[in-house]
C-alpha cells in the first residue's frame, strides 16, 4: 500500500470511530469518562489532519504544475551591477 492509501484507510477507520463514539455518547451520557473519550477522538482527528497536511505532494495524488526552463542563455543585462556572491564587486579583489 502507498502512503496515500494508508492515510485514506486510517481516515475511514477514524470516521467509523467518531460515529461509534457519538452512539456511545447517547447511551453513556455526559460523564467525565465520556468527555475524555470524545476529547481523545477529537485529538486523533486533529493529529491525522496535521499528518495529512505534512505529507509531501506526489504527482499521483495531486496535479503538479510543470515549469519549462528555456535553453537560451539569460540576458546579460539581468546581471548588470550585480556582485558575485562571496567575491564582492568586480572592481575589488577577493580577500
Amino acid at each position: 500500500m502507498s502512503l496515500h492509501d494508508d492515510l485514506t484507510s486510517v481516515q475511514r477507520r477514524l470516521d467509523d470511530l467518531m460515529r461509534c463514539v457519538a452512539r456511545l455518547d447517547e447511551h453513556a451520557g455526559d460523564s467525565l469518562d465520556m468527555r475524555r473519550v470524545r476529547a481523545d477522538a477529537g485529538h486523533l482527528r486533529e493529529s491525522l489532519h496535521l499528518l495529512q497536511d505534512s505529507v509531501p505532494i506526489t504527482a499521483g495524488n495531486r496535479t503538479v504544475e510543470m515549469v519549462s526552463i528555456p535553453d537560451a542563455p539569460y540576458d546579460r543585462g539581468l546581471w548588470t551591477d550585480a556582485e558575485d556572491e562571496g567575491l564582492g564587486s568586480p572592481h575589488r579583489h577577493a580577500p
